[in-house]
């Protein structure tokens, strides 16, 4: 296990997001603080804000895909181009290893309506699914971007 994935592992267990928790290392490592790291991240946590959408882990590992290799100029069509590339795997290879991207989905309850937080506290769903959610989006993150790495060096 890499660094970046158990400091993911420690900023989970201490009650930060999912989309916190894979965001942080490694934004850091880009050179965002670990302050700012966290207040971006944050609302992305339990599928965007407890809407049950996009797992945390997820968006977490999208945006640092995007700090990568993203754009920074309109007329860059190559660096676009990886960069979807390089997410749609992502997602595949997460869809793969759980059955879906979808928060909702992926725990099997509502985060919706308060009721369903309760219910997903109650179960300690969190601990129970989201821990390893965050382990293996760090995980295949870490492949993502040496694969992304190895296609600029191509390039």
């Amino acid at each position: 296990m890499s660094k970046k994935t158990e400091e993911a592992k420690r900023l989970f267990e201490e009650g930060l997001s999912c989309s916190q928790a894979v965001f942080a290392p490694y934004a850091v490592e880009q050179g965002i603080s670990e302050e700012k790291a966290l207040k971006l991240s944050q609302v992305l946590g339990g599928g965007i804000s407890h809407m049950g959408l996009l797992c945390g882990a997820v968006t977490g590992a999208l945006l640092i895909i995007g700090l990568n290799f993203g754009r920074s100029r309109a007329d860059d069509k190559a660096a676009k181009d990886l960069t979807y590339t390089l997410a749609q795997k992502f997602c595949q290879r997460f869809t793969e290893l759980h059955g879906s991207i979808n928060c909702s989905d992926l725990i099997g309850c509502s985060l919706k309506t308060p009721q369903g937080l309760a219910l997903a506290n109650e179960n300690n769903l969190f601990k129970k699914y989201c821990s390893g959610f965050v382990e293996d989006a760090c995980r295949l993150l870490e492949e993502i971007i040496e694969e992304g790495q190895k296609k600029q060096a191509e390039a």
